[in-house]
Order: C-alpha cells, then structure tokens, then sequence
C-alpha cells in the first residue's frame, strides 16, 4: 500500500476511533477534487452546498471506507452520487415549458431540427446556444438518465468506470445509457 494510501486510511481509523478534528486534514486534502467533480455535474450557484453535501455524506459514511480501495476513490463515487441525488431531488415536480427559451434558443433550436441536429451543433459553430439547448434537454431527463450520458459521453469514462462511480452494474450503465442517448435524441429532434 502506498504511503498516501495508508495516511488516509490512518487518519480515517483515527476520525472512527472519536478523533473528529483529524477529519479537517481530510477535507482540506480533497476540497479541490471534490469541487471540480460537483462543478462538472451542479448549476455554478450549488456547488459549494453540494461539495458541503459531499464532505457530510463522507463523514457520516467513514465506518463503511473499506481499505481495498483508497479514499480519494471512494470519495468520488461519494461526490457523484452526490450530484446524481442532487438532480434526483431538482427534477421532482419540475417542468419547463418550451416557453422558457430565449427567441434565439427557439431559432437556433428550429435550425438545429431542420438541418439534423449533430451537423447543426460543429457547421454553425453555435456552441453557447447549443449548450444551452443540450442543458435545456438534460434538465428534462431524469436524474440517472442525466448523470449516465454526463459521465459516458461528455466526460468520456468507459461503462466499467461509470458503473463504478454510480453504484451499478456495467450492463445496466450501458443499457441506461443506450436508451437515454434515443430520449436526448428524441428531445433534440422532436417538435413541441
């Protein structure tokens, strides 16, 4: 075991024998890992709560840390399931209507169904509006739905690692992932 592994496990022993001040050194460790993680996945405005979230959730669970792995891996699948809860609780009782889209979204939108969505996205080069016509999309989609195609297809993990982080198996990452990449599609093309 290396040496950064057996510190934290140290620590962590110490944090589970009553030291609770030597959780600190933990967080202070892991606050900029755990930011980048939930500024991928959170709305700019949640972030810090949701890493706040991260960091109770890692406390509350430091008697389930099995050492086989080491915790900056264990605190990251925390951290995404974190922000897999996060949406999970946003998308309750949540609908936007098409109206909510600026002029130039629904434009920029009807050129996207009218000239197939994918050459639409590289040829007009309309990157602002079409991460906001794909956030627009993702925000219609359910927490796990949104959290499979974030990890597979924007940050690029493999279904293995995926599975890893969310706490699934790899054939349901890849069959949740297959079918919410149709519903994104159908949101994308699909007129309202």
């Amino acid at each position: 075991m290396s040496n950064n592994l057996s510190a934290d496990a140290e620590i962590v022993r110490r944090i589970t024998d009553g030291d609770v001040n030597a959780y600190e050194h933990l967080v202070k460790k892991y606050k900029r890992y755990v930011f980048k993680i939930v500024n991928k996945h959170i709305p700019y405005e949640q972030v810090e709560e949701t890493a706040q979230d991260v960091f109770v959730r890692a406390y509350q669970s430091l008697p389930n840390f099995k050492k086989k792995s080491s915790f900056k891996q264990w605190l990251a699948k925390i951290t995404v399931r974190t922000c897999y809860d996060f949406w999970r609780k946003a998308y309750r009782n949540r609908e936007l209507p098409m109206s909510s889209l600026t002029e130039n979204q629904k434009d920029w939108l009807g050129k996207v169904i009218a000239e197939q969505a994918s050459q639409a996205f590289y040829e007009e080069g309309a990157q602002k509006e079409a991460a906001e016509v794909l956030n627009y999309a993702l925000d219609r989609m359910s927490a796990e739905d949104r959290m499979v195609l974030e990890l597979i297809y924007l940050e690029g993990l493999s279904g293995k690692e995926a599975a890893a982080l969310l706490g699934w198996s790899v054939a349901n990452v890849k069959i949740r992932s297959f079918r919410a990449r149709k519903k994104l599609h159908k949101l994308l093309t699909e007129k309202k």
